[in-house]
This record gives C-alpha cells, sequence and structure tokens, in this order.
C-alpha cells in the first residue's frame, strides 16, 4: 500500500473523500425526496400512495439498503475483493437512479432493487477499504480522525445534493431530480478509478483458514431461510408488527442475526471477545438509526406541514436568484374544504385524461403545475394564523422542504473540524475518551435532539400556527453532535476490533444493525398520525435513545477491556 512516513493519513484519504462524496450525493437527494415523492399525486408526477403506504415503503427501503452489504461484504472478503465490490455496487446504484426518474410502479421498484442491491457491494467495502488503508503503521493512531475526515465528505454531497434536488424538481420535474442522483453516482465511481493505484494492497482477499463455514454454506444457512422467514413473515395473519412488509422484513432478518451469532460461537477464543464486543455495539447502534433518521420521514413532513418556512429577506433574495423558491397563493382552491377539494383533484383528472388521449403532453405538464401548485397551497395555508395569509390572489415565497434535509450536513461540515479538534486537545492531554465511550455519550446526546423537539412542539398551538425555523436547526444541530461522536466513531470501532479475515463481513454487521435501525424508524414515522400530541412521538424517540446509551455506558468497562486485549486503546 502507498505509504509517506511524513503523512498523518494515506494518499487515497483524498480520492475515496471525493467518491463517498458523489455517491452520497446521490444517495441523500434522492432520499430526501424519497417521501415527497411518493406523496405527490400522479398527475403531478409522484406515486400518489397514502402516508401509510409511504412511510412503510420508506422504512422497508431503508432497512434493506443497509441489510445487503452483509452480503456484499462477505463476497468481497472471499471473492471479488474491494476494488470491484465498489465498482459493481456503484454502477448499480447508477442504475437505479436513472430507473427513478421514469414514471411508474415498475420503474420505482425496480430502481429501489437496483440501489438496495448496488449499496450492498458499495457501502461496506469502501468503509472497509479505508479501515485496512489506516493499518499501516504510520498511520493507525488517526484511524478516529481518518473515519471523521470521511464522514465530513460523505456530508458534503449530502448538503449540496438538496440545492440541486429542489432546483430540478421545482424546474423540471421529480425524473430530472432523480437522474440528478445517477449523474453524481458516476462521477464518483470516475474519482475512485484514479484512487485504484493507491488501494491496490489495501485490497486483500482473505483465504478461508480451518473452522471458517464456506461462502456457498454461508449464503445457503443465510439467504435461503432470508427468504423463507421473510416470505412467512409476510404470509402471518394479521400483522405483528403493524404491516406485512414489517414483519416480513423483521423475520427475513432473523436468519442473518443467527448467523452472526454461529460467528462467535464458533469463533477462535482470540476473535471470540473481539466479535462479542461488536455484536453488543450494534445492538445499540440500531436504536440510534431508528431515531436518527426520522429526518427523511417524520422531520420531513414536520418541516413542510409545522414549519414557518417564510425566508429572511437576504435568504428570500438569495433563493429567488437560484430560483429554489416555493410559491404559495391564497385563492380560492387553497381555502376549499377536504371534501370540496377532492372533488375539484377529481375533475383535473378528468381534464388529464382528455388530454392524454388527445396526446397533448405540454397541456398535461401544465395542468400537473398548477394542481401540485394549489395542493401546496392549501397544505401550507391549513394551520397558518390569519393574520399572516396573504391577500386574496396574492402569494407567499417559501423556502422548500427538500432544502431543509441539507441542515444536518451542513452541521457536519461545521462541526467536523470542531470535534476531531476536541479529541485531539483531549489525546494530546492523555484525556480523550475511547472510541466505545464516545458512542455512548452520541446516543445520550442523540436523545437529547429528540427533546429540543419536544420544546418545538410545545412552543405554540401547532394546528392553528407555524412553529420557527430554528427549532428544526437546533434539533440538527444537537443530533449532529451525536452523529459525529457515534456513526463514524462505530465504523472506526469495526476496523480495529474485527478479525482480518472478515472485516467487509463484520463491516456488513455494522450495516444490518443499520438496516433494522432504518426499518424501524419507519415504523416509528408510521405512528405518526396516530399521536394527536406530536410531542409524545418526539418524547418516545427520547427515552428509546437514552435507554440505549445508558446500556452502552454500562457495557463500557467490558468493551473497554476488550479494546485493551487488542492494543488499540
Amino acid at each position: 500500500m502507498s505509504t509517506s512516513n511524513t503523512s498523518k493519513h494515506p494518499k487515497a484519504l483524498p480520492f475515496l473523500f471525493l467518491t463517498e462524496m458523489w455517491e452520497r450525493f446521490g444517495y441523500y437527494l434522492m432520499l430526501g425526496i424519497f417521501s415527497l415523492y411518493m406523496l405527490d399525486s400522479v398527475q403531478n408526477g409522484g406515486m400518489g400512495f397514502s402516508p401509510e403506504k409511504k412511510s412503510d415503503i420508506y422504512g422497508t427501503y431503508l432497512g434493506l439498503v443497509y441489510l445487503t452489504p452483509f452480503l456484499g461484504g462477505l463476497l468481497a472478503d472471499r471473492l471479488l475483493g474491494y476494488r470491484r465490490s465498489i465498482i459493481v455496487g456503484g454502477l448499480l446504484m447508477a442504475v437505479g437512479y436513472f430507473l427513478l426518474s421514469i414514471q411508474g410502479e415498475t420503474a420505482f421498484y425496480a430502481g429501489l432493487f437496483s440501489i438496495i442491491l448496488g449499496n450492498g457491494f458499495f457501502k461496506p467495502n469502501i468503509s472497509a477499504l479505508l479501515g485496512n488503508l489506516y493499518n499501516a503503521e504510520p498511520y493507525k493512531a488517526n484511524k478516529d480522525s481518518g473515519y471523521n475526515i470521511f464522514y465530513m465528505g460523505i456530508n458534503i454531497g449530502a448538503f449540496a445534493c438538496n440545492f440541486v434536488a429542489a432546483y430540478l424538481r421545482i424546474n423540471y420535474g421529480w425524473g430530472w431530480a432523480f437522474a440528478a442522483a445517477g449523474v453524481g453516482m458516476l462521477l464518483g465511481l470516475l474519482i475512485f478509478l484514479f484512487a485504484l493505484k493507491h488501494v491496490k494492497e489495501a485490497d486483500v482477499i482473505r483465504p478461508m483458514e480451518a473452522g471458517d463455514m464456506s461462502t456457498s454454506r454461508i449464503l445457503l444457512f443465510t439467504l435461503v431461510p432470508m427468504f423463507i422467514f421473510g416470505i412467512l413473515g409476510y404470509l402471518i395473519p394479521g400483522n405483528l408488527l403493524g404491516t406485512d412488509s414489517n414483519d416480513a422484513f423483521i423475520f427475513g432478518c432473523i436468519p442473518v442475526i443467527a448467523f452472526f451469532i454461529y460467528l462467535f460461537m464458533s469463533a477462535r477464543q482470540e476473535d471470540k471477545r473481539p466479535i462479542g464486543a461488536l455484536l453488543a455495539v450494534y445492538g445499540c447502534l440500531v436504536v440510534f438509526w431508528a431515531v436518527f433518521h426520522q429526518n427523511g420521514d417524520a422531520l420531513t413532513i414536520w418541516a413542510e406541514q409545522h414549519t414557518d418556512r417564510v425566508p429572511g429577506e437576504i435568504t428570500g433574495k438569495t433563493l429567488n436568484v437560484l430560483n429554489l423558491s416555493q410559491n404559495v397563493t391564497n385563492d380560492s382552491i387553497s381555502r376549499l374544504s377536504s371534501e370540496d377539494f377532492a372533488t375539484h383533484k377529481k375533475s383535473i383528472q378528468k381534464q388529464d385524461s382528455v388530454l392524454k388521449l388527445e396526446n397533448k403532453s405540454s397541456e398535461r405538464l401544465a395542468l400537473a403545475k398548477t394542481l401540485k401548485a394549489q395542493t401546496a397551497s392549501r397544505k401550507y395555508f391549513q394551520n397558518l394564523p390569519q393574520a399572516q395569509i396573504p391577500g386574496e390572489g396574492k402569494s407567499l415565497k417559501l423556502i422548500s422542504t427538500e432544502l431543509y434535509q441539507s441542515i444536518n450536513p451542513f452541521w457536519v461540515i461545521l462541526l467536523t473540524p470542531l470535534v476531531v479538534g476536541f479529541w485531539g486537545v483531549l489525546r494530546r492531554k492523555k484525556k480523550e475518551p475511547t472510541t466505545a465511550a464516545k458512542i455512548a455519550i452520541g446516543l445520550v446526546i442523540t436523545a437529547l435532539s429528540a427533546l429540543v423537539m419536544v420544546g418545538a412542539v410545545k412552543s405554540t398551538d401547532i394546528e392553528h400556527a407555524k412553529v420557527s425555523s430554528f427549532w428544526l436547526v437546533a434539533s440538527y444541530a444537537v443530533i449532529t453532535l451525536g452523529e459525529l461522536c457515534l456513526s463514524p466513531m462505530g465504523l472506526s470501532l469495526v476496523s480495529k476490533l474485527s478479525p482480518p479475515r472478515i472485516t467487509a463481513l463484520m463491516m456488513g454487521g455494522f450495516f444490518l444493525s443499520t438496516s433494522v435501525g432504518n426499518k424501524l424508524s419507519g415504523m416509528l414515522s408510521g405512528m405518526w398520525e396516530k399521536y394527536e400530541d406530536k410531542s409524545h412521538f418526539f418524547l418516545l424517540n427520547c427515552v428509546l435513545a437514552l435507554l440505549a446509551g445508558l446500556l452502552m455506558f454500562a457495557m463500557l468497562r467490558w468493551l473497554n477491556r476488550v479494546m485493551k486485549e487488542k492494543n488499540i486503546i
């Protein structure tokens, strides 16, 4: 591997940083508009799903997209290597985004499948490859900061993508926004090709050792049962966990979880304790992701329906110049009752059917834009105080909902140097917390972010007034601190504790915990409509994160002993 004794970080880091930046540009662009796209009507170019179906698909997608890294990590360790896996995964993800740009259920589900499969090959292996680069002696001490820097690259992409998504969605439609995600992924792959010479020696296919289960047997005893259990979960009469897909997903995870338990039970003595420690951490991380990924669903709905999105003067002028404003107009349509608006929509649909028969595509597009603007106006004015509603025929310019998805990555970019510097100061004073302690701290901070949203709900009567954007900005700032203590540290811990021959597989286990947490986030979001008092929803998130944090602190002494045995503390 390419090394330099005068550098704190490997030469490949900038290339991997930029690769991940563009990959996450595409991924978070898609995720930032995913819920809004599913809720938007077919006439507006969306899918027209109900809120319940939207949350179900959102959680299932997020669950599956982080379940497949288990398989991608296994195949990379045993057969393909990291470089090939990353390239294959990136191409599959690009195809998926381009498929989403085509309206229709067939293209929609095919696109999701391609992204899910592609992420399985890409995500665990670029993280494992980075960890291998830091195993060289000049870099070992800087592994935590290396992952922090890498993580900042993720969030530069996540920050920029929402502006692109908003511009393309407002001015050209959903399809152009999804296509931009595909272009971003291809740019990431192009940059990765320049990194190949710097990562060659870190891309090691690990041979099987005595006692290891063969790849075919692992697939036979995990992949096949996963489908069988999933089908059984889907066919169970009634719903144990709310919907058939929830039952299918959780049941389908059981064989994979059982495999990791088997991996622990059958490991050599020197590997048993590190694997056991990682599995314990994975259990706590499930809760973090369940709370964190409310950003793409519950918090997106909060931003659209309950947040005062009228920008300040400078922000408003900037959005106008960039053509990123969303207009809502106070007219007779926006004041219709639910029943009358439903009748109005049916009338629009009939007009659309006639125009479709006459092959008048430009007129259909104009009609769809009109209905979309009317729907947005009605939603925004529903709980806006009368004094803030403009006069008849007047418009308000709003911050587009997608742009709120850029708050979290903005804080990551801003806070990462401060967090890395803070840990560096503590390291020089020999007071730096262990990686496991940082994860525990991150969970407690995550709980505090949910309390900020409890304050947002309590700050006003949300049924008759909007809440200041600063509540979301503050909540994202707090949860970002928790994220920086936890997510890159989790990747670092996996790289440190994993037995070398199964590093990517254990990285897949890390993403399995993310997968289950993501599915739980969709299940939690599905409860949003059931809470009349939305503060109870956020309080539930707070309690869950706090309990996970307390569990991590309870295990801390044992985890630190395991890390000390591995000489990484």
